[in-house]
């Protein structure tokens, strides 16, 4: 569970694992005593080595993948969905310890790629947008860090593939591209086809081209081959979907939240939409643990659009669009900012006769199924139809089952502080319904 499985050569591999739950509470026990193993094949799983973990430290994620080249095993620990602890142990020399690299937790990073002299690391460390910094291999620690690409406005995503870092920046929910060496000098911005969403740029070192898909809400996702060492790039296979993008419109506007924060919200339809507050509309939404939703193209969102409909999706605060300080913006006791951004959503799109709440719906699935859940709570009226998925429901316990305590860094737990639990006991939706006229909502969950 929560594992997957980094390949050693053809002999074997490194995965995680928690340790078996009693019978009957596989579905709901709490994940505890996450560990590192590498099995050989061949071998029953009774004889995996552990290679990292313990009792006495129930680490709630333990990771393990190796470089390119096999040499290095890097381990990631952490305690909650934030913040991580890095370690790298030296496989070309048998017996070597595990040497830290961070330990804290209180930033997240993660290797981007491994030369002979450096590990090349993003972090959030002192960078809330993130940046690229080289650790020397014969002394990683942070204190001997080299910033090669300083942190922007935009956020970072960085890969490599054929000798070049390439850095992704999200501008307002949409990306831009950059390709740079390893000294950190920029080498070009890669062309691409549209705003939208690109995704790719990694492969192994010696590739020549690499490869990226492009989509948007009106873009099918097509995949697109670039030469490296030229910059160029050409359609390399595209999607067979019946569709024109030609015949709708996905535009972006910035709304104001109760507290006067301005918004980003992404809205698709068929040209020649008439505002007449009779559309239907689908509006989406999550808010949380740092998680960016860019434009990708859906197919049965096409079906709401062909038949006359609209779809919304707005970047709230507690999501990872403007980086670290947007996320803090909406966790803990700021949680209700992601509600309200929500609302304002809703109210936008009505407000100018997008829709009207007898023809709105809303969705959102996990944290966006709490989303969904507390606002139709708090504000029945604020539509016809609500889809909660999977959603955290129960926020005084939430933290008891299965993964949830892993949860804890957005959203407190009733046994931080009486003022926590307080804040957790106002918003929490099973706690808050009442006899109300709620919208026909359909609760989905799942196993």
């Amino acid at each position: 569970k929560f594992s997957g499985a980094s390949w050693k050569g053809n002999d074997g591999f490194y995965y995680s694992s928690y340790e078996r739950t009693k019978q009957g509470s596989v579905l709901s026990a709490k994940n505890d005593n996450h560990k590192l193993y590498y099995h050989k094949l061949g071998t029953p799983q009774s004889a995996d080595k552990l290679v990292y973990g313990d009792d006495a430290h129930p680490v709630r994620y333990i990771g393990g993948y190796l470089s390119e080249d096999e040499k290095w095993l890097f381990i990631s620990t952490a305690n909650e969905t934030y913040g991580n602890a890095l370690y790298v142990q030296d496989l070309s020399k048998p017996g070597s310890p595990v040497i830290p690299i961070v330990t804290d937790m209180k930033n997240s990073h993660y290797i981007v790629d491994v030369d002979d002299n450096f590990f090349y690391i993003q972090t959030d460390k002192d960078a809330p947008t993130n940046k690229l910094v080289a650790a020397p291999v014969a002394g990683p620690q942070m204190a001997n860090w080299k910033t090669l690409i300083e942190a922007k406005p935009e956020v970072l995503s960085a890969s490599s593939v054929g000798g070049s870092i390439f850095c992704s920046y999200l501008k307002d929910a949409v990306n831009k591209v950059y390709q740079y060496d390893h000294s950190g000098k920029q080498i070009r911005e890669v062309a691409l086809p549209g705003l939208g969403t690109a995704s790719g740029f990694s492969g192994k070192k010696e590739e020549k081209q690499t490869y990226f898909v492009f989509t948007s809400y009106i873009n099918p996702a097509t995949i697109y081959k670039m030469d490296i060492a030229s910059g160029k790039t050409e359609v390399y296979k595209e999607s067979k979907v019946q569709f024109d993008p030609k015949d709708f419109e996905s535009k972006q506007i910035f709304y104001t939240s109760k507290d006067g924060t301005k918004i980003p919200m992404l809205i698709t339809y068929k040209k020649g939409l008439e505002l007449n507050g009779k559309n239907p509309c689908l509006l989406y939404g999550y808010g949380g643990f740092s998680v960016s939703l860019t434009p990708y193209f859906s197919t049965s969102v096409i079906i709401l659009l062909e038949n006359g409909g609209v779809y919304a999706v707005p970047n709230i605060r507690g999501g990872g669009e403007y980086g670290e300080d947007w996320h803090n913006a909406g966790i803990k006791t700021k949680k209700q900012n992601v509600f309200d951004d929500f609302m304002a959503a809703a109210q936008y799109l009505v407000d100018s006769k997008y829709t009207s709440r007898d023809m709105l719906a809303i969705e959102g699935g996990s944290n966006g199924g709490l989303l969904v859940g507390a606002c139709i709570t708090q504000k029945p009226d604020m539509c016809k139809v609500a889809f909660p998925a999977v959603g955290v429901m129960d926020m005084l316990r939430y933290n008891k089952f299965t993964a949830g305590a892993g949860w804890s860094y957005d959203y407190g737990t009733a046994e931080d502080s009486k003022e926590m639990f307080e804040y957790l006991y106002h918003y929490s939706p099973v706690h808050n319904v009442k006899p109300a006229a709620y919208p026909a909502t359909m609760v989905t969950t799942a196993d």
